[in-house]
């Protein structure tokens, strides 16, 4: 799922020409471009999808969307590691999360 999800601007900077900031997602910061916004400075809540920040929004209003996608996991699911979540959804251990197994004990014979 992909949804629009609102985040702090902590800063701007231009890449190739093109306008970019740093995105504070409650604690997850993403690179964002800001193209569509490029009078959004530093402090501005702003709703970013697929990496672009689309639309300027209130911080009341920021914060409030922010607190239901963290109490729904939406956060996690979007954010989140996406191997975890894809080995979960398939009801897999995470390989990157499960210990390697030892060699056994040369010495040791059946």
């Amino acid at each position: 799922m992909c949804l629009a999800v609102p985040g702090k601007v902590l800063s701007t900077h231009e890449r190739d020409g093109t306008l970019m900031s740093i995105v504070d997602f409650g604690g997850v910061h993403k690179d964002v471009c800001l193209q569509y916004i490029p009078d959004a400075t530093i402090g501005d809540y702003v709703i970013v999808h697929v990496g672009f920040a689309i639309q300027r929004l209130d911080e009341d209003s920021a914060l409030a969307t922010l607190a239901e996608f963290e109490r729904l996991g939406v956060l996690n699911e979007e954010f989140g590691d996406g191997f975890a979540l894809a080995a979960a959804q398939a009801g897999l251990d995470n390989p990157e999360a499960t210990p390697p197994r030892s060699d056994p004990d040369p010495e040791v014979t059946s």
